[in-house]
């Protein structure tokens, strides 16, 4: 441990109060009573410090989310600053605060040309929740009112709210709870990793840009109303999808009168080189784009959807004399929150942390795909400072290891013994780090999963479990 000012906290007494009172999150219910939670406490620049004072580097970046790094000043004083001015007010009808209409005007401004009119709520889940509700809206509006029925990718992550878990395609994330029947239709994922064997990348992209058009046709375009897809898949992978599969299906969704939602949710903000990636990274321009986490680098909660000068033409139109748009949250444009993502923004561009980004995130990319000498690693994907590595039990046929296994938890332990923090998502380990990471906390972070996959290599085949 390096800090000098560091608090004294009773691990034990705080590792009781969470253990018996507080419901994680994906919480794995078989191991957490035994095992609980390690106390996060304090955390500076890449780094967080655990309670009692160990250092690791935070290879998550909190959950994809903490973009300018940790323990920034600025960002403290502006939103001490913003809560002592003006801590909330409601923006219902017809109030504002000066944050909210600062921060929507330079959304408008960072956002691809026609994205001018932003909707806030407070995570990810919310902004694709409200993107469905105005567009069903949108569509009843324009006199179509059987336009409801939305189409979403096998292994997509998109919230968990009932909406938005409905619209998530990741089969796991679904066991004991219940979905939307009927709204939501999910077509296959657009990962090449898995692709048939000898079938080019282009021609699986055909596959997948066909997929989409088939379903609109399946369920009738005058009852489709529209496509939500992660420029790269999050939560479900980090799949980056084959050149050119994110104009092609917009270009069919522009062909059936369908809305393309981009839920940029994680790649905003930076993650991959640009404040949104959408068009600049995958030469697109969606009518809606979703935006959360890296808004504010985790310091506040606020989201955002960002809707085209298109639909916001039709939805302000008053529907009857009286009638108002009954769509809100009581944090809906929280000043203190929108002054976070003025303060944010202001700091990604002063430092240009997306050039940043576009420059060292190709290091990254490279000393990472150097693992694949290594037996059970079958791919290394991503883009930028989104990044995963993908376990497989045999790298010839692509098998994966049985769940029980659980081969990413275990790289992530080791790993977290060893100083560095990554994700594990059932067979996968996943990077998604604070974006002012240097060229040497990469190095370190690549040779700690080095080190922490021989390790769990190592455990297998000790156990049985794999024969190496």
């Amino acid at each position: 441990m390096e800090r000098t000012n560091f608090a004294a906290y009773d691990t034990d007494d705080l590792w009781r109060k969470d253990r018996d009172h507080y419901i994680h999150p994906w919480t794995n219910f078989a191991t957490f009573k035994d095992r609980g939670s390690e106390v996060m406490a304090e955390a500076e620049g890449v780094y967080v410090y655990n309670s009692d004072g160990d250092r690791f580097i935070d290879g998550i970046g909190g959950l994809w989310c903490v973009n300018i790094g940790y323990g920034r000043d600025e960002m403290a004083e502006a939103i001490a600053d913003q809560a002592r001015r003006i801590c909330y007010y409601s923006t219902f009808t017809n109030l504002t605060t000066p944050p909210a209409a600062e921060l929507a005007a330079k959304l408008a401004e960072i956002a691809p040309a026609n994205l001018n009119h932003v909707f806030y709520g407070t995570g990810g889940s919310m902004a694709n929740d409200t993107a469905i509700r105005i567009i069903h809206f949108y569509f009843n509006r324009l006199g179509k009112p059987a336009k409801k029925k939305i189409i979403a990718r096998v292994d997509g992550y998109h919230g968990s709210t009932y909406l938005a878990m409905s619209m998530t395609g990741v089969a796991f994330d679904h066991q004991g709870f219940d979905l939307a029947p009927g709204l939501v239709h999910h077509i296959p994922s657009p990962n090449p990793y898995r692709r048939a064997q000898g079938m080019s990348v282009d021609a699986f992209r055909d596959e997948k840009v066909a997929d989409l058009e088939n379903k609109i046709l399946e369920l009738g375009p005058e009852n489709v109303a529209c496509f939500i897809a992660e420029p790269i898949m999050g939560a479900g992978g980090v799949i980056v999808p084959p050149p050119g599969y994110h104009k092609r299906t917009a270009e069919v969704c522009r062909k059936y009168g369908v809305i393309t939602i981009s839920d940029e949710v994680v790649t905003g903000f930076g993650r991959v080189g640009h404040f949104f990636a959408s068009e600049p990274v995958f030469d697109f321009a969606p009518d809606i784009i979703t935006a959360a986490k890296g808004i504010t680098s985790g310091y506040v909660p606020l989201s955002a959807t960002l809707l085209s000068d298109e639909i916001y033409d039709v939805i302000s139109v008053p529907q009857a004399k009286g009638a108002l748009f009954t769509h809100g949250f009581t944090y809906s444009g929280h000043p203190v929150s929108c002054a976070a993502g003025l303060k944010n923004i202001e700091i990604i561009e002063r430092e240009d942390i997306c050039g940043h980004v576009r420059e060292v995130g190709p290091y990254f990319e490279q000393r990472l795909a150097t693992l694949l000498d290594l037996p059970i690693v079958g791919d290394v994907r991503g883009k930028g400072f989104m990044l995963c590595v993908e376990n497989v039990a045999d790298k010839e046929t692509k098998a994966l290891f049985d769940p029980g296994v659980d081969i990413g938890g275990r790289i992530a332990r080791h790993c977290q013994a060893r100083g560095v923090i990554v994700r594990p998502v059932a067979h996968l380990n996943v990077l998604s780090p604070p974006l002012i990471l240097e060229r040497g906390h990469i190095d370190t972070i690549v040779e700690t999963l080095r080190e922490s996959i021989t390790a769990a290599q190592d455990d297998l085949v000790r156990e049985g479990l794999w024969k190496g």
